[in-house]
């Protein structure tokens, strides 16, 4: 991992930059924060968010979708 000092991630912060990335590279859009986590082996939404905030703090920010609603945004079900 080669990051500047100031940038300097944790392995699972630059994991998750990184699948973030791919995300959007293959889907056309952001993975939500359940897509996020499942794609780097966390299960929790909160750890996620916490390292999405950790993220902020040093300057990156990693998009992500929230589905808003009960209505699944690619079916309508």
């Amino acid at each position: 991992m080669s990051t500047s000092a100031s940038y300097a991630l944790t392995e699972r912060q630059y994991r998750i930059v990184r699948c973030a990335r791919e995300w959007i590279a293959e889907h056309g859009e952001a993975p939500s924060v359940r897509e996020l986590g499942a794609a780097v082996g966390l299960t929790s939404s909160s750890s996620v968010a916490f390292h999405l905030r950790r993220l902020r703090e040093r300057g990156l920010v990693v998009q992500t979708w929230g589905r808003h609603g009960d209505h699944c945004p690619h079916c309508g079900q």
